[in-house]
């Protein structure tokens, strides 16, 4: 439709109704209006219009009865275009706004729940629904508890992003380390599992520390209790973590220029783990720990005491990451690649709409 394009007003029907009883053609109709022909021919096919002096078809559907009233015909016009052509989806108090809400309310992103309902209701279209579409419904309610809750729930908690910062640099000399660059390329590739990314995230005033490896294939996620950010408390709590995942599962871990891995020969020895070192500023080289580090942040704020948390209060956080299905996955959970045999993505999700 041109972008000068003008809809039928009153007149212009009165006067195709009355071109059409005097007999006149549609080439002649649009002529007099100055429209184009099938401008015309649309105008009467929505509105039933067949010509009663047209000979019968001798093949097809049979010519549907009825004439052009113009005054009909601008009414529907005007109840058309008040209609949205798609009717809206999300709507509070649906089924599918509860199912939407109580994932929200799970922690669980809109572009996840998006995949969580795909997977979930894949021959329902109707209980499907796009990320954006949530978005648009969560801040489309009016100002109040349950807009706030919901936004809340939202992984920014904010409209707009802003950068996040880095923190003081934490980098110095480490004795015997390995290059990023001298890891083997398979690691790269990301085929095999069992090779990890490693950091730490800082509570109020870098006074309390959470130790997180990501494994890179999977996006498996574990977390380490952290008794303080020294070498050797960072060494026994990566090593007893790490020793607890099967060592066929445990074969790298791709760490920052932080001090507190000083003791990584040590760690190596204890747990057959090979520890290679990122470039200095180049956090894109442990993309996935550095992304999952701001997931980790809805449970664990910046701000906040991280050593009032125990290891097993870490360990549920850490599964509540690894049961979210990841875009990067297609909508699969890090948990159902990493350990297949003992985690089902349907029978979870089922229990999560049981509880809700």
């Amino acid at each position: 439709m041109g972008k000068n394009y003008t809809y039928l007003n009153t007149e212009e029907r009165s006067l195709i109704q009355v071109s059409l009883e005097l007999g006149q053609t549609q080439a002649d109709i649009a002529r007099s209006l100055q429209r184009p022909r099938s401008c015309i021919s649309r105008e009467l096919a929505r509105n039933g219009w067949t010509n009663p002096t047209a000979q019968p078809r001798s093949r097809g559907r049979p010519a549907i009865a009825g004439g052009y009233r113009s005054v009909d015909a601008h009414q529907r016009a005007k109840d058309k275009a008040s209609q949205p052509r798609n009717p809206k989806r999300l709507v509070a108090g649906s089924e599918l706004w509860d199912e939407v809400v109580s994932l929200l309310k799970g922690f669980h992103s809109p572009e996840q729940i998006s995949g969580i309902l795909r997977r979930m209701n894949a021959d329902d279209k109707t209980m499907q629904v796009s990320h954006e579409t949530i978005y648009r419904a969560i801040y489309a309610i009016p100002r109040g508890a349950l807009r706030k809750e919901l936004i809340a729930c939202l992984r920014q908690s904010r409209k707009s992003r802003r950068p996040r910062t880095r923190g003081e640099d934490r980098r110095g000399t480490i004795p015997n380390m390995v290059s990023i660059h001298d890891r083997p390329s398979d690691i790269e590739e990301r085929i095999i599992p069992g090779h990890w990314e490693g950091d730490l995230i800082k509570g109020s005033r870098n006074a309390s520390s959470v130790g997180t490896l990501v494994e890179r294939t999977s996006l498996f996620v574990t977390l380490v209790k952290l008794d303080s950010a020294t070498a050797k408390d960072v060494e026994q709590g990566f090593a007893y973590v790490l020793n607890r995942i099967d060592a066929q599962k445990r074969l790298s871990m791709t760490y920052d220029q932080g001090r507190e891995m000083a003791w990584h020969e040590l760690l190596a020895t204890e747990t057959g783990i090979k520890v290679y070192f990122a470039d200095p500023h180049s956090p894109w080289q442990r993309g996935r720990n550095e992304n999952t580090n701001g997931l980790l942040r809805q449970y664990l704020p910046k701000g906040t005491d991280l050593s009032v948390y125990s290891q097993q209060e870490l360990d549920e956080i850490a599964w509540k990451l690894n049961t979210r299905p990841r875009k990067s996955l297609n909508f699969r959970c890090p948990a159902e690649i990493f350990m297949p045999e003992s985690f089902d993505f349907h029978k979870h999700f089922a229990r999560v709409a049981l509880r809700a």
